[in-house]
């Protein structure tokens, strides 16, 4: 097969592979309370959650740049952390799953979740933390290398040698793997070339919304064999910060926009379930009336048992060996956080105080604010995505997800993904699958020919509206507005630089700085700053640099607008909040 040219791909790897190494291999562990024990830490970074990427075969055949092996340095160049207790050099948050031999990797929670700060030339692991890592990179890395072994007869000669572990395998064998590693590439990079925008989303960042996205309607609604619907997918180019996880299930709403509701057992195995579906295969179709099938590999088994993990990991204390904090400055501090924020900005707050109907749902989530305080605005817009819903036309839950148009919004579809799901699971109908190679190709037959995309160009889109009602005539029924995101408590914000939902703000001091007067560029890197709070000024030399824009670009996807609280307290006051806010 003629590969086709992905021209972002070397691009991102050559400019992530150096200044992304965490230092030192034996991390000191931050204090995240006493629950969260070294065996839940390691059931944390290997939990299997349904995610099918690739065969393990495959990868460990596959070669980076400079001819080296693909799972080098268990791909600490794209920041992901090493997982010694790994026996195939996958970092954490890979995981293997299926018989000796035939196992298929996959992804958890963990690989964008857990963080690794430098001070003083000491490591130390925050888990739950937001990641440095490149995700972008490495998935267009893991297109580029599948690529070039398809690329000619010696370059498949070689991989199929490693695969098939013999020097000289046989014809037949050959060609049998080439028409399954086709399948599978045809599908994966026609996702990869389509949706990861040139630009990148940097160390750090991740568009886990327009991945899910493009994912199910691009990869999982179309015609068989290969499933596609290529003019579904669109450049998934508003990449926010990865969010902390400690605190995540007790959240009354989450996922920046605040669009998912949180804080119950239900709705986490939803919000969850939603997050698995971004690289679980997916197979729904109509079955008769309105019954669909929603064949998945989702392993629920993992989900639950990730989401019990999340109660355990409690926000990160500051580490005793550091600098302790001054107490007479935290108490001035605190006093300043409460006479400016006494409205509660991001306040824990039972929902009870809250008169809604889902109160007796949730009672014991905090309300989770959902504000515009004139942050940057792009993330909307994709909430406002319309799709083809292919073999998932009509389908819903009643009083839970309306029934799909045959042109929908994306933001429907995932809804019905995640509900159909769940009841399918919940109501044993039907077991899950699982895929031959990963990446969802179960019954390809070799022979389709590759589908031709337009990289990024989505279909004809109206306006993007100021607001957006989704889920209309269900219990679950609610108004987006564009500009507005959750407001978190803030225990442990001083380990999750950088700031703001789309991390355009590189310390807690700069975030107490008028937005004109904040950085427009910073370096990415894990050197932090105990005294600014936040990534510190000099980073490895060969650490990228992120540029940010001002207010005049404000749905750029990168502005550090907004949030002016604390911008006009004296120097004294600021370092008095900083101190105040170590302590949480």
């Amino acid at each position: 097969m003629r590969r086709l040219v992905f021209p972002i791909g070397l691009a991102i790897l050559l400019a992530t592979t150096a200044g992304m190494r965490p230092a030192g291999a034996d991390p000191v562990y931050v204090d995240q309370g006493q629950q969260w024990t070294p065996a839940e830490r390691a059931d944390f970074y290997t939990r299997d959650q349904g995610s099918r990427l690739i065969r393990l075969s495959w990868l460990k055949a596959l070669k980076g740049k400079d001819g080296q092996p693909f799972l080098a340095d268990s791909m600490s160049r794209y920041g992901f952390l090493p997982n010694p207790d790994n026996r195939f050099g996958l970092p954490v948050g890979f995981n293997t799953t299926g018989a000796a031999g035939s196992e298929l990797v996959g992804a958890n929670c963990s690989s964008c979740h857990t963080r690794q700060i430098e001070v003083a030339g000491k490591a130390y692991r925050i888990d739950g933390g937001p990641s440095l890592t490149d995700y972008q990179a490495f998935l267009a890395g893991l297109d580029k290398a599948v690529g070039d072994a398809l690329a000619s007869g010696e370059s498949f000669t070689a991989f199929a040698a490693d695969v098939l572990q013999s020097p000289t395998p046989a014809p037949a064998d050959v060609d049998k793997l080439r028409e399954r590693v086709d399948a599978w590439y045809r599908r994966y990079h026609a996702w990869a070339s389509a949706t990861l925008p040139p630009a990148g989303w940097g160390i750090g960042r991740l568009d886990a919304i327009g991945i899910i996205f493009n994912r199910m309607s691009g990869t999982d609604v179309g015609p068989p064999p290969d499933r596609l619907i290529p003019e579904n997918m669109r450049y998934g180019d508003a990449a926010v910060r990865y969010p902390f996880l400690w605190n995540s299930p007790t959240q009354a709403l989450t996922d920046w926009g605040g669009f998912v509701l949180n804080g119950n057992d239900v709705f986490a195995l939803s919000r969850n379930t939603g997050q698995a579906l971004s690289f679980a295969d997916f197979q729904p179709k109509p079955l008769f009336w309105f019954f669909f099938s929603y064949a998945n590999t989702i392993n629920f088994d993992g989900v639950t048992r990730i989401e019990e993990l999340l109660h355990e990991i409690g926000p990160p204390k500051w580490p005793k060996e550091w600098p302790p904090v001054d107490p007479a400055l935290v108490k001035t501090g605190e006093g300043i956080y409460k006479q400016r924020c006494s409205d509660g900005c991001h306040e824990k707050k039972d929902l009870f105080s809250w008169i809604k109907p889902l109160t007796w749902i949730a009672p014991s989530a905090w309300v989770t604010p959902v504000q515009n305080v004139g942050t940057d605005t792009h993330q909307f817009d994709e909430l406002t995505w319309k799709v083809k819903t292919g073999t998932m036309e009509g389908a819903g839950i009643p009083l839970i997800a309306r029934r799909l148009d045959k042109e929908d919004y994306g933001v429907h579809m995932m809804f019905s993904a995640v509900a159909g799901s769940i009841g399918a699971y919940k109501l044993n109908l039907g077991k899950p699958f699982t895929p031959a190679d990963g990446f969802g190709t179960l019954s390809a037959d070799g022979q389709a020919t590759p589908p031709k995309t337009t990289p990024g160009a989505p279909p004809t889109q109206p306006p993007t509206p100021d607001s957006l009602t989704i889920e209309s005539g269900t219990v679950l029924s609610r108004t987006l507005h564009k500009g507005a995101y959750e407001a978190r408590v803030l225990e442990g914000i001083w380990a999750a630089a950088p700031y703001l939902h789309n991390g355009s703000v590189s310390t807690l001091a700069d975030l107490l700085e008028p937005p004109a007067k904040r950085k427009t560029s910073f370096r990415l890197g894990p050197k932090y700053d105990i005294k600014d709070i936040g990534l510190a000024e000099t980073q490895d030399p060969s650490s990228p640099t992120r540029t940010v824009t001002g207010c005049d670009k404000l749905n750029s996807g990168d502005s550090n607008c907004g949030h002016d609280f604390g911008t006009d307290l004296t120097t004294d006051q600021k370092k008095a909040l900083l101190e105040y806010l170590k302590t949480l």
